[in-house]
């Protein structure tokens, strides 16, 4: 059997997030393989639930923004060292430069193997080429591929791996329905949904996300007279205050205060989706990947959302009818509409799960052991 492996890899923060989520389900997945995993972050909630399933975590600033962070790299380096790193992994930029330079300074005997993760559709310029740094540059979904191949024609390709975020398919069953204590509390605090068709839009509140799209949208349903009710589902950013209470003045503006609620962070969004009659993506930008496009459609959700990114490959496969013109609200409008009045049922689709995208990567470290 080969020597277990000690795999660390760095992001900004342990808050919350598909990027965050994707470092815990790797971690459990590496001590679950009998491997070590260590995680540099600034800290945050979700620390806890790494550190009881196994994983070691280590509070840096390692994804703040300023020269400081750059100097970092020589403590990661003489870290890398002293734990014996076998694979170093980035997540996030700014980490990713520190790991970068880090490893670079390394003599390439002791250099642990180096992956970047493109989680995103970053902004191409500089600072966002460290991820194609990487020995091996892990995709998360086509349109990441894609968005690589098209825009550092110097990255070779053969060093690129496209691993789909996967699904715990234990909790995201087709059909799965609530408890009926948990419907009980639900519909305690949220009597006002009785009898109502529930729009829910998942996601943290920044202005990336479309909430004044999807403000709009309800402002003319509502007026149309639909019984439809939205939710807003997601954590504040504190660094995102003058757009909240920019959602707040378009809610008063179109008078919805009766028809949308803000939930704020919830641990329970499986089923919170699983009792929404439509669940939407309405990123303003293309993302790499829409997770939560993937877990509400495998609930047997439908979903609508706009179609561009790693999105809109989730919808072609297993939802078409739900996909809009980015940035249209009439066709939104529409598209909605039309499906409250001739529902489209959703097809059981086999998307990846969580432990193919664990043993996937795992597979990919195999490739850089030294």
């Amino acid at each position: 059997m080969a020597k277990p492996l000690t795999v660390l890899q760095v992001l900004p923060a342990l808050e919350s997030g598909g990027v965050e989520r994707g470092t815990l389900e790797l971690a459990a997945g590496l001590v679950a393989a009998g491997h070590r995993s260590l995680v540099i972050s600034g800290g945050g909630q979700l620390v806890p639930s790494l550190t009881g399933q196994g994983g070691e975590h280590f509070t840096w600033p390692i994804g703040k923004k300023s020269l400081f962070t750059f100097g970092m790299s020589r403590a990661l380096r003489k870290f890398i060292k002293n734990q014996q790193v076998d694979i170093l992994h980035a997540r996030s930029r700014m980490p990713a430069w520190v790991a970068y330079r880090a490893w670079k300074h390394l003599s390439k005997r002791k250099r642990p193997g180096f992956v970047t993760t493109v989680h995103g559709l970053y902004s191409v310029k500089r600072y966002s080429s460290v991820m194609t740094r990487g020995e091996r540059v892990i995709a998360v979904s086509s349109a990441a591929v894609q968005y690589l191949e098209n825009n550092y024609p110097k990255l070779d390709a053969s060093r690129i791996r496209l691993i789909e975020r996967g699904i715990d398919q234990q909790i995201y069953q087709f059909d799965y329905r609530p408890s009926e204590a948990w419907l009980r509390r639900w519909y305690s605090d949220f009597p006002f949904l009785v009898g109502r068709k529930i729009l829910t839009l998942p996601g943290r509140i920044t202005r990336r996300k479309g909430h004044l799209d999807f403000i709009e949208m309800m402002a003319r349903l509502v007026n149309l007279g639909k019984p439809v009710y939205g939710l807003i589902v997601g954590g504040n950013d504190p660094r995102h205050v003058t757009y909240v209470d920019e959602l707040h003045k378009a809610i008063e503006k179109h008078g919805l205060w009766q028809h949308i609620t803000f939930t704020g962070n919830r641990l329970d969004l499986c089923d919170i989706m699983a009792v929404s009659d439509m669940v939407f993506s309405l990123s303003i930008k293309p993302e790499s990947f829409g997770r939560t496009v993937q877990e509400a459609l495998s609930l047997g959700v439908p979903v609508v959302a706009y179609d561009h990114g790693g999105v809109s490959d989730l919808l072609q496969r297993a939802f078409p009818a739900g996909r809009v013109l980015p940035g249209e609200v009439d066709s939104l409008e529409q598209t909605v509409k039309q499906l409250l009045v001739k529902p489209v049922e959703v097809v059981p689709y086999n998307f990846q799960s969580i432990q193919d995208m664990i043993n996937a990567t795992i597979e990919v470290y195999g490739e850089l052991r030294r």
